[in-house]
């Protein structure tokens, strides 16, 4: 599939303000399951933007606003082919005694770690042990534990905000598509199944929305991706942006800035498919 993404962001201060500092991580990579055509990214009031990429291969764009200023707008337009290759659900790729060597592996260490949304206490690793007793293979447990989340976990909108950490997230048992992912990552970590957190874009007949999904990692296969939002895999509707130990990480526009705290944010996500139906 092709898509055409607009995904705009505007700030609207109550009084001006200045000295405003951002990054911004927009634009989608190129892999295996998807290439990027065009990027463009727009900034309001104009200024220079500067990228670079991150310790996880994410693009970011940077930029400075030192002049006063009542409105920010960061809009950005992308083009994207997707042809997404992922492992079947049923597929049994590599067995649990394996998981000893992703412990060994320098891109699996910081997937097993807790991080500030996600944590891994005793009550975790009980609940992950139950829900994968006899599972044989890293894959079926992954997918025995999205499984879970996705029928315990009931997914409310404006239920949580972007603080939350996915311990009050199990206790309240609902949240976004932000919080299911972090859950699920905390399940996987507490029995050393490394887990990634994955920004992006998903685009469907009902909506066309940023979403959050998560990707276990399988010795021999490599990193694929869980959407317990959805209780499946991920197509070619879904766009990836960013990856990281969680949100913290993706965060798509961060900044700070001098002046009123009193501020209003409207964000606008479109997603226009290219090919024909």
């Amino acid at each position: 599939m092709r898509y055409q993404i607009l995904h705009r962001t505007r700030y609207l201060y109550a009084a001006p303000v200045r000295e405003s500092f951002n990054e911004v991580r927009l634009k989608p990579v190129t892999n295996a399951d998807q290439t990027v055509e065009s990027f463009l990214l727009k900034v309001l009031p104009a200024c220079p933007l500067r990228h670079y990429e991150d310790f996880y291969a994410n693009w970011i764009h940077h930029f400075e606003i030192p002049e006063v200023h009542s409105t920010l707008l960061i809009e950005a337009n992308t083009r994207v082919s997707t042809h997404s290759r992922s492992l079947a659900l049923d597929a049994t790729p590599a067995s649990m005694e394996r998981l000893a060597e992703c412990a060994r592996m320098e891109r699996c260490f910081d997937y097993l770690l807790p991080t500030r949304y996600v944590d891994l206490d005793p009550a975790t690793w009980r609940l992950a042990l139950d829900i994968t007793a006899g599972q044989t293979d890293i894959w079926q447990s992954a997918v025995a534990l999205m499984r879970w989340v996705y029928g315990n976990v009931s997914y409310t909108p404006q239920s949580t905000t972007v603080h939350t950490r996915m311990s009050e997230v199990l206790s309240l048992r609902q949240g976004v598509c932000q919080d299911l992912a972090h859950v699920l990552i905390g399940l996987c970590r507490s029995i050393k199944i490394p887990a990634l957190y994955v920004s992006g874009y998903l685009a469907t007949e009902r909506a066309s929305a940023t979403h959050a999904w998560i990707e276990v990692f399988l010795p021999g296969v490599g990193w694929q991706p869980l959407d317990p939002t959805h209780n499946g895999t991920a197509d070619d509707t879904y766009v990836k942006i960013a990856v990281g130990r969680d949100y913290a990480d993706v965060t798509p526009v961060r900044g700070h800035y001098k002046g009123t705290q009193d501020r209003r944010m409207e964000v606008e996500v479109s997603i226009q498919p290219l090919d024909p139906a």
